[in-house]
Order: C-alpha cells, then sequence, then structure tokens
C-alpha cells in the first residue's frame, strides 16, 4: 500500500462512519482542507503524526510487522 492508498482508504473509511472532513478536522485540531487534501492526494507533507491522528480516530491502527522472504503479489504482477 502506498501513501494514496493509504489517503483512500482512510477517506473511505470516515465517509463509511459518516463522518464529514469538517468533524474530524475540529476534533483532531487539523485544517479541514489538510484532510481533503490528504484524501485527494495533493499534499505530499502531511506529517505521520497527523495520519496516525486520523487513524486513530477512525478507529484502525498501523502495525509493524517483519519483511515477509515472499514477494507481495503486488511485486510480482509489477515485477
Amino acid at each position: 500500500m502506498d501513501f494514496q492508498e493509504l489517503a483512500q482508504e482512510l477517506s473511505r473509511l470516515r465517509k463509511s462512519k459518516h463522518i464529514s472532513q469538517h468533524t474530524m478536522a475540529t476534533h483532531l485540531h487539523i485544517s479541514r482542507a489538510t484532510i481533503s487534501n490528504f484524501e485527494n492526494g495533493s499534499s505530499a507533507d502531511i506529517g505521520l503524526k497527523k495520519v496516525m491522528q486520523m487513524a486513530d480516530y477512525l478507529g484502525v491502527e498501523f502495525s509493524l510487522r517483519e519483511k515477509s522472504p515472499f514477494p507481495t503479489f503486488e511485486e510480482v504482477v509489477n515485477g
């Protein structure tokens, strides 16, 4: 998953919970424009802390795991 796919997934999750960008922005003290730009892929300079705050607000989290010695499906397809 790349950064844009992450943004799209968080946007989908936000919408599925019927949470507006304005509401999330207000609760997280992040500008609505920042959330909009992140979700639309026009902001590459959003910090990881803000992304993690959004994920936490939406009830999901990130976790690190050891990289598998086997290629991912995307790596196989994209060669």
